[in-house]
């Protein structure tokens, strides 16, 4: 996202193209690989898988010079396609920070190896208002039949918002206006018929008020949504209550040393990050059988709204009745599923990035059905040590589900409120992120886990 100054931003980002076979996009270190070890919570929601245990980081990541904000999803053609924006890919610059003027990114994404791949913008970005909010980012990507689906959602007030002198990025999440449709793999473009004030499901109900399907994300089904489990595509959107009982708490900046410090007797003008581009409470489950009539079509949708007294999914055709797939106050953000063959199994990530402009968590979800139950496989405090967008690229797991390679950005605001930001895992960078991972059950300890040094990290 456009988390920094234009000026910053082009200082950081100033490179060009990405080609196959570039040694820039290889860890030159070698791999050195750690266990990711945080304590969980005592209050999360989720029980402890008892199949999948924990996550070990091989220490193999790449080095590519892209922009921010990856989805990518695997097409008939073998290709990935990916929405991306604020920053340079290809030489080429977007930001979708800009009201009127807001624009968004595509590319293509070609090769078998995570550490090789070609990627190259599939058309110029494309121009999109985000009016009444200011920022519109891409969300909600997926290729089926050769057909590209590109969601965007809308962000408010600004992308630095000073309250209370403390500068937050994008506090407020904004609807969803709709899919841009295109039939050529990227090339062109048909604009979604629905606006930020005519979005594609009734909500919120004033300017800068909570959504539930905010910041959407498909789920990876596979190869064009081979493993789907009914022909149809599930997408996920991160959400708050209206009049939310128990939001975040009201901040100021803090004492030398400190990020912020918790103040009472906040005014109401100001929901503090409750629900913004990367923070929420819960997490809410859509459906639609994706078409070029459908996919605009509020009609055609269908709304998770929990569970029967056998533990069966129901599912309405009346937004109004929508129930959270999972939720978890104060502790949930940035939402993305793949479906994992090789296990038989679904795997959630999820970012809490809250004050939105500090060190962030993420947590890996585990489940059978994408309607759960979901349980916890690796709570991952300060991971990043600002990471966010986090998610598993279908195409990159191997045959036996236990190696993937997980697609992140990180560390877009370092300095902002005097935070000091360091890349953890090493090989993180503002922009486009891929690191192999392996999944752990609880037979095994992590490689090198006996060694008295830095190999698991906390």
């Amino acid at each position: 996202m456009m988390r920094m100054s234009q000026t910053l931003l082009v200082g950081i980002l100033a490179v060009s193209s990405v080609l196959a076979g570039d040694p820039k996009n290889m860890s030159a270190d070698g791999p050195k690989g750690f266990a990711w070890e945080s304590p969980v919570p005592d209050d999360c929601p989720f029980p402890k898988s008892t199949s999948l245990t924990g996550i070990f980081f091989t220490g193999r990541h790449s080095d590519y010079r892209c922009g921010d904000t990856w989805y990518p999803c695997w097409a008939s053609d073998g290709n990935l396609y990916s929405p991306w924006t604020d920053g340079k890919t290809d030489g080429v610059g977007c930001s979708s920070d800009g009201g009127a003027g807001a624009r968004t990114g595509h590319a293509v994404m070609i090769g078998d190896d995570p550490l090789r791949l070609e990627i190259h913008n599939t058309s110029p970005p494309k121009q999109a208002s985000a009016l009444p909010y200011k920022g519109r980012y891409p969300g909600g990507s997926l290729v089926y039949n050769g057909i590209w689906y590109y969601g965007t959602y809308c962000l408010g007030p600004d992308g630095t918002y000073s309250h209370g002198g403390f500068d937050w990025n994008w506090p407020n999440l904004g609807p969803i206006p709709g899919f841009q449709i295109s039939r050529d793999y990227g090339k062109t473009w048909e604009p979604s018929p629905l606006t930020p004030e005519k979005p594609l499901f009734p909500e919120p109900r004033q300017f800068l008020g909570p959504v539930k399907m905010g910041a959407p994300h498909f789920v990876d089904f596979g190869k064009d949504m081979v493993h789907s489990p009914d022909g149809k595509a599930y997408l996920l959107g991160m959400g708050a209550e209206e009049d939310d009982p128990k939001p975040r708490p009201c901040i100021k900046p803090g004492k030398p040393g400190e990020v912020f410090q918790i103040v009472k007797g906040c005014t109401s003008d100001f929901a503090h990050a409750n629900l913004s581009w990367i923070t929420a409470d819960q997490v809410y489950l859509v459906r639609v059988k994706p078409s070029p009539e459908t996919i605009n079509d509020l009609k055609a949708w269908e709304f998770f709204a929990g569970h029967d007294g056998a533990g069966q999914p129901i599912w309405t055709d009346r937004f109004d009745r929508i129930k959270p797939l999972i939720e978890w106050n104060n502790h949930m953000g940035c939402v993305t599923a793949t479906y994992v063959p090789g296990l038989k199994k679904y795997l959630m990530c999820v970012t809490d990035g809250w004050p939105t402009v500090a060190k962030m968590t993420s947590y890996i979800l585990e489940a059978d059905a994408i309607t759960g139950p979901w349980r916890i496989v690796s709570y991952m405090k300060d991971f990043g040590e600002q990471g966010y967008f986090l998610n598993f690229p279908s195409k990159f797991i191997s045959p036996d589900g236990r190696t993937l390679w997980l697609c992140y950005s990180a560390n877009f605001s370092p300095g902002w409120n005097g935070v000091k930001l360091d890349f953890n895992p090493p090989g993180g960078r503002y922009g486009l992120c891929l690191h192999e991972v392996k999944l752990l059950t609880p037979e095994e300890r992590p490689p090198n886990a006996n060694k008295p040094d830095d190999r698991v990290r906390r």
